[in-house]
């Protein structure tokens, strides 16, 4: 059970947490904004082509656990809509700089 829910958590983006500082010297390090983002897109596409081999798997007769199947296409789903979520507040972001007037 407990491999079930660390393979669930494997594809998500982490999170830093709280006491990580997050100033300009630990952007510079792991190569800023652009290349997290770009990171994160590539586990998202690496999480749906997971599934997609599973889902293929499954319906070719390689596989008999349906269960896992599902988890894995749940946890492509669950990883999409993160990254929408992401996009949506950058596309904000950037609409409410547009409006600021100098």
């Amino acid at each position: 059970m407990s491999n079930s829910i660390t393979s669930v958590t494997t594809g998500i983006p982490s999170v830093p947490s709280p006491a990580t500082p997050a100033g300009p010297s630990s952007a510079q390090e792991d190569g800023g904004f652009f290349t997290s983002l770009t990171s994160a897109i590539e586990r998202v596409e690496q999480v749906h082509t997971d599934a997609q081999q599973q889902i293929s798997d499954l319906l070719q007769g390689n596989r008999q656990d349906v269960h896992n199947v599902m988890i894995a296409v749940e946890k492509a789903d669950v990883a999409f809509q993160l990254m929408m979520q992401v996009r949506n507040k950058i596309v904000n972001a950037y609409q409410e700089i547009e409006r600021l007037q100098f």
